[in-house]
C-alpha cells in the first residue's frame, strides 16, 4: 500500500439487534435535523467525520462537514433547509478531523417543510454557562434562593408543606441504614431483591429529602442528619453487594443517593468528606457508565432495557453532580454521551408515534426516569429534549393502550399484579400535559388519581418514586393544564406494531377499550410471544385479559406462562405458539407486523401478520394473519387465516377472569358489571371442540399463592392445511344484555357473513373460499 492510499472503510451489514444506517431514502425523517446513525468500526477509539450536501457530488462550497465525532451517531447543531440531502461518513484523524478512511456509501433523505426543529448544541457549546456551584439537580443556587423566599411567604407554595411533612420529617427519626447483607449465600431470591431495592430507594429518599428540606428551611440539624445518611452510604464497598454487577437496581439507587447528597450537601461537607463521597460516587458512576458504553454497547445494541434505563435514571444526575469536580473530568465525557444518546438514539423501543415496545408498564418506568433526566438537563443546561416528536406524542401510548380503569387488558410485563395502573403513569401524563398543553393527558392523570387513591405506598410505587417529590418538582417547573375529556378513536403506533382503540373513555357506562399487537420487536426484553393477540375491557371491567402475573423476571410464572403465547388471546398452531425464550436473536426474529389500521365508514379495521412469529416454532406455517373489525363502536368480528405446508390444528385461545358457559359453538363470560359472548360464525376446516381450563398449568403454585386464577377458553379446530375462522365477540353491560344476529350467504364463490343488531344495522364480512383463491 502506498503512503497516499486511504484504507477502505469497514461498512458491514446492519442486523436486527443493531442500530441501522439512517436516514436513507426508505426512512421517514420526522425532525429537523435528522439523526444520523451507522455501524462503528472495530476500533473503539475511532472518531468520524460526516458530510452533508444537497449535491451528491459533495462540492466543497455546498457541503457541511462535522468532524471529530466520537460516536457512531450524531445530531447536528443546526436546522437544515427542506429538500433532498445526501450524506456519508468516514473515519477521521482525531487531531485534524480529515478523513483517514474512504467515504461510506452515499445515502439520501428528504426533509419536508414544517418538521419539528430539534438541533443539539455541539459539545463545545452545550455546557457553556452552566453553574459551577451547587446544587445543580432540580434547583440551581439562584432558583433555590427564590424558592426559599416563596416558601417563607407561603408554606404551601408548590405543595412544599405536604412534601416537608410527609417526605422529609419522617426521615429525621429513622435509623441510618447500614450496608445490606446481600443474598443468602449470594443466591438471588425475589423477596430479598424486592425488600433490598425498597430499602435502598428509602436511602435515596432520606438523603435527597433531608438535604432539600434542610437547605430550604435552613435547619442545621436536618442537614447534619442528611449528611449522616450520605456518609454511611459512601462508606460501602462500590464493588460489593450494592454494585451494578451484583444487582444493578440496587446500584442505581445507591448511586442516585450519593449524587443528590453530593450535590445538595456539597457546601455542608468538609473537603475530606467531599473527597470520600466523590470517590464513592465516581467509582459507582464509572462502573455503570462503562457497562452501558463499553460492555453493553447501547450505541450499537440499543435493546438492553436496564443499560438504556441507566442513562436517564442514574448517569445524567450523577454526571451533573460530578461535573468539573473529578480530576480526570470523566463525568463530562459520560454526560456528553448520555445527552447525545437521549437526543439521537432514544428511544430504541419506539419512534415518532410515541409507542414503547416493552409495553405500558415499562413505558411508565422508562418515562419516569427520562422525565427526571430531561428536566434536570433543561434546568441545568437549557437542553430541551421535549422538542423531539417522540416526546411530544408518547403520552398517547398509555392513553390509548392502558385506560385508567383497566387492570389486565394490555401487553408486556406489569408488576401491578392485577391492580389498576400505577399512579406514576398518570403523573407522567401530567408532565406531558405540561409540555404539550394536551388536556387529555391531564384528564388521565386526574382520573387515575381519582380511581386509585392511597396506593403511593404500594411496593410498585414506593419502591421506585415518591409522589410528593414528583408533585413538588413538577409545580416548580411546569404550568397546570386544564383537563379535557379524551376523544374516541384509535392510534396506530407504527414503530412498535400496536393499535389502541378507545371508545367513550370518559364515560365508564359506554367505554370500550381494545388493544391489538403485531410487533417487529417480537418477544425481546419485556415483550412476549403475543403477535396478533388482543385484549379487551368494556363498561368498567376487564373481559379478554392478559393472563398470569409478573411476579419476578425469570420466575416460573414469567418464563413458562406469561411470556408464552398460551397466556394470550391468540392462536396456537399444532399446540405451539411463538418463540419467547432468552435468545435475543430468535426473540427479535419472531415478529409480527400491522398491515392495516384504518377508520372506515362504520368500523375500525385492523390486520396483523404474525407469520414469522409462528414460523419460529412451526416452520411448516406459510401464513398466520388476523383481521379485526370493530363494528359501530359496539362489537368485534375476528377473522383468523392460517395456511401450512402440512395439515395443522389451530387452538383459538381466550382468557377471562372467571369460567365460561360453553355451548357447541358459543361461549359466554359473566363478570361483575359486564360480560361478553362469543360465537364461531364460520370455519372452513370444520367445527371446533370447545373446552376451558382454569389455572396456570406447569407453573410453580408458589408464584401465584393468594392471587386469583384465570380461565382459558380453547376452541380447537381439526387439522387442515388451510384455516379460515370467523369469530363474533360481543361485550355488554349486565344491565343491558345484547345480541348481534348473524347469517351466511355462500351461493357464490365467497362466503358472505352478515351481522345485524336490534336496530337492523347490518355489517358484512366477505370470506374468500379456497375455490375462489
Amino acid at each position: 500500500m502506498s503512503a497516499t492510499t486511504i484504507p477502505a472503510l469497514d461498512e458491514p451489514k446492519a442486523g436486527r439487534l443493531t442500530v441501522q444506517y439512517a436516514p436513507d431514502a426508505a426512512s421517514e425523517v420526522v425532525e429537523n435535523p435528522p439523526r444520523f446513525t451507522w455501524l462503528p468500526v472495530i476500533e473503539d477509539e475511532a472518531t468520524y467525520v460526516l458530510r452533508l450536501s444537497t449535491d451528491p457530488r459533495f462540492p466543497a462550497r455546498d457541503t457541511l462537514t462535522f468532524a471529530q465525532i466520537p460516536l457512531n451517531f450524531f445530531t447536528p447543531d443546526k436546522v437544515l433547509a427542506p429538500g433532498t440531502w445526501h450524506w456519508s461518513y468516514a473515519v477521521c484523524d482525531p487531531s485534524t478531523g480529515k478523513p483517514a478512511s474512504s467515504w461510506s456509501s452515499t445515502r439520501s433523505f428528504t426533509l419536508e417543510e414544517g418538521l419539528p426543529e430539534s438541533p443539539l448544541p455541539s459539545r463545545d457549546d452545550r455546557l457553556k454557562g452552566t453553574t459551577t456551584a451547587h446544587p445543580r439537580l432540580w434547583l440551581t443556587p439562584d432558583r433555590l434562593a427564590e424558592f426559599r423566599k416563596a416558601v417563607k411567604a407561603d408554606p404551601d407554595h408548590c405543595s412544599w408543606a405536604t412534601f416537608y411533612e410527609r417526605s422529609v420529617l419522617p426521615w429525621m427519626d429513622r435509623e441510618v441504614m447500614t450496608e445490606p447483607a446481600g443474598y443468602p449465600g449470594h443466591q438471588r431470591t425475589a423477596p430479598v431483591w424486592r425488600q433490598t431495592y425498597i430499602e435502598l430507594q428509602e436511602l435515596l429518599y432520606a438523603v435527597r429529602h433531608l438535604a432539600i428540606g434542610g437547605q430550604v428551611t435552613g435547619d442545621e440539624a436536618m442537614l447534619a442528619r442528611a449528611k449522616a445518611w450520605l456518609l454511611e452510604a459512601a462508606s460501602w464497598d462500590p464493588m460489593g453487594v450494592t454494585s451494578r454487577a451484583y444487582t444493578d437496581e440496587w446500584a442505581y439507587r445507591v448511586t442516585n443517593a450519593l449524587a443528590w447528597g453530593y450535590d445538595w450537601l456539597h457546601d455542608q461537607m468538609t473537603e475530606d468528606e467531599r473527597a470520600r463521597v466523590r470517590a464513592a460516587l465516581l467509582a459507582r458512576t464509572r462502573d455503570i457508565a462503562e457497562h452501558a458504553i463499553v460492555n453493553a454497547k447501547i450505541h450499537l445494541f440499543p435493546y438492553d432495557s436496564h443499560a438504556v434505563r441507566s442513562v436517564s435514571l442514574t448517569l445524567i444526575p450523577a454526571c451533573i453532580a460530578l461535573l468539573g469536580d473529578d480530576e480526570a473530568d470523566e463525568a463530562r465525557g459520560w454526560l456528553h454521551y448520555c445527552i447525545e444518546f437521549l437526543a439521537g438514539l432514544y428511544s430504541p423501543w419506539g419512534d415518532a408515534d410515541g409507542g414503547w415496545a416493552e409495553g405500558t408498564n415499562y413505558w411508565m418506568m422508562g418515562m419516569a426516569y427520562l422525565i427526571e433526566a430531561a428536566n434536570r438537563l433543561k434546568s441545568f443546561a437549557g437542553i430541551d429534549l421535549y422538542k423531539r416528536p417522540f416526546f411530544r406524542n408518547t403520552g398517547d401510548f398509555p392513553l390509548f393502550c392502558k385506560a385508567p380503569n383497566t387492570r389486565r387488558a394490555t401487553f408486556g410485563d406489569d408488576s401491578t399484579q392485577g391492580d389498576l395502573p400505577c399512579i406514576k403513569t398518570g403523573i407522567n401524563l401530567r408532565q406531558y400535559a405540561g409540555v404539550t398543553g394536551n388536556g387529555a393527558y391531564q384528564w388521565y392523570h386526574e382520573e387515575l388519581a381519582r380511581l386509585n387513591p392511597g396506593t403511593e405506598g404500594a411496593f410498585y410505587n414506593w419502591g421506585w418514586w415518591d409522589t410528593n417529590f414528583d408533585e413538588l418538582t413538577y409545580l416548580t417547573d411546569y404550568p397546570q393544564v386544564e383537563a379535557t375529556a379524551p376523544e374516541s378513536g384509535f392510534r396506530h403506533f407504527r414503530g412498535i406494531g400496536w393499535v389502541g382503540i378507545q371508545h367513550a373513555m370518559a364515560d365508564p357506562d359506554e367505554h370500550i377499550h381494545f388493544v391489538f399487537k403485531s410487533s417487529r420487536f417480537g418477544s425481546i426484553s419485556h415483550s412476549h410471544g403475543d403477535q396478533n393477540a388482543f385484549c379487551l375491557s368494556a363498561y368498567g371491567e376487564d373481559l379478554a385479559i392478559q393472563s398470569g402475573y409478573y411476579v419476578a423476571f425469570n420466575s416460573s410464572m414469567h418464563r413458562l406462562w406469561r411470556r408464552q403465547t398460551r397466556s394470550k388471546n391468540a392462536i396456537l398452531i399444532n399446540g405451539k405458539g411463538q418463540y419467547a425464550e432468552k435468545d435475543k436473536t430468535k426473540a427479535m426474529a419472531a415478529t409480527g407486523r400491522i398491515l392495516a389500521a384504518e377508520q372506515r365508514e362504520d368500523h375500525i379495521y385492523i390486520k396483523g401478520d404474525a407469520t414469522a412469529a409462528y414460523q419460529s416454532l412451526s416452520p411448516e406455517v406459510t401464513l398466520a394473519e388476523r383481521e379485526v373489525y370493530f363494528v359501530q363502536n359496539s362489537y368485534f368480528v375476528i377473522v383468523d387465516k392460517v395456511d401450512a405446508k402440512t395439515p395443522v390444528t389451530v387452538d383459538w385461545l381466550l382468557h377471562a377472569n372467571g369460567e365460561y358457559e360453553l355451548g357447541k359453538t358459543s361461549f359466554r363470560y359473566t363478570g361483575q358489571r359486564a360480560g361478553f359472548y362469543g360465537q364461531v360464525v364460520w370455519s372452513e376446516a370444520g367445527k371446533p371442540q370447545l373446552s376451558q381450563e382454569t389455572g396456570f398449568p406447569g407453573v410453580d403454585p408458589a408464584d401465584y399463592e393468594g392471587l386469583p386464577v384465570s380461565t382459558c377458553l380453547h376452541a380447537q379446530y381439526p387439522a387442515a392445511t388451510r384455516h379460515r375462522i370467523a369469530t363474533l365477540l360481543v361485550p355488554y353491560k349486565l344491565s343491558e344484555p345484547r345480541r348481534i344476529f348473524n347469517f351466511m350467504d355462500d351461493q357464490g364463490y365467497d362466503a358472505d357473513l352478515y351481522f345485524s343488531d336490534a336496530d337492523e344495522n347490518t355489517f358484512k364480512v366477505v370470506m374468500k373460499k379456497l375455490a375462489n383463491t
